[in-house]
């Protein structure tokens, strides 16, 4: 079970790793019950939500260098 103190440190952890307060709030009673498996669970889920942001943020950057390459190229073509 997560101290007062702790509580507060998990807190900003979750904040600071972008999770919504919704997501903390389960995270928190999760942690109360000792359910380590949903509180994993939760970890996963968040995780993998900011892969797939990540990914999709980076195929934009990869569309936006082809462009920029595009445009480069018939500036000196």
């Amino acid at each position: 079970m997560v101290t007062a103190r702790t509580e507060q440190g998990t807190i900003e952890n979750l904040r600071d790793a972008g999770c919504d307060e919704k997501t903390i709030q389960e995270f928190i009673l999760a942690d109360k019950r000792g359910d380590e498996a949903m509180e994993q669970s939760i970890l996963d889920r968040h995780r993998a939500g900011l892969v797939h942001t990540l990914n999709a943020v980076k195929k934009n950057i990869d569309c936006l260098d082809y462009l920029a390459y595009q445009l480069k190229k018939e500036m000196n073509g």
